[in-house]
């Protein structure tokens, strides 16, 4: 006795509309920036006494990083932002939402101040607007 599978239906996905899709890349500036915020914590932690001149000490530092709590949580952010990115990329158009990934440059910027108590000055500021600037000029130019 034979059976016949009937084929699964797979219903039609629904296309995110160009608001969601910068949405979620925004979500993935806000990643990109808590990740690059755990990664230079981890950075100025993970070091160790060993020097890099030798094999042990290569193998030492290396350690060192791999089983840094702020570099994994920084990778595993880059990682969820990558994620993010595909599903955001599906439906919109590429030159239209990826501008919009340098805005995590300004949430670094503001979050390195804040944290870091780096210096703003005025090369800073002005980076900021333009890239602000940018991103509003490029999601502009989209299909309607």
């Amino acid at each position: 006795m034979s059976s016949t599978a009937s084929p699964s239906v797979v219903p039609e996905r629904k296309a995110l509309t160009r608001r969601q899709s910068i949405g979620l890349v925004f979500i993935c500036t806000l990643l990109g920036a808590a990740g690059q915020i755990f990664i230079k914590t981890g950075a100025t932690t993970s070091a160790t006494a060993a020097p890099w001149t030798t094999l042990a000490g290569i193998w030492a530092n290396l350690y060192a990083m791999a089983i840094n709590p702020n570099l994994i949580g920084g990778y595993a952010l880059y990682a969820l932002m990558t994620v993010v990115f595909i599903f955001a990329l599906r439906d919109e158009e590429l030159s239209v939402v990826y501008p919009v990934i340098s805005l995590t440059y300004v949430w670094v910027a503001g979050l390195s101040i804040w944290l870091f108590g780096e210096t703003v000055n005025l090369p800073k500021i002005l980076g900021v607007l333009v890239i602000v600037a940018g991103v509003g000029v490029l999601g502009m130019g989209g299909r309607k």
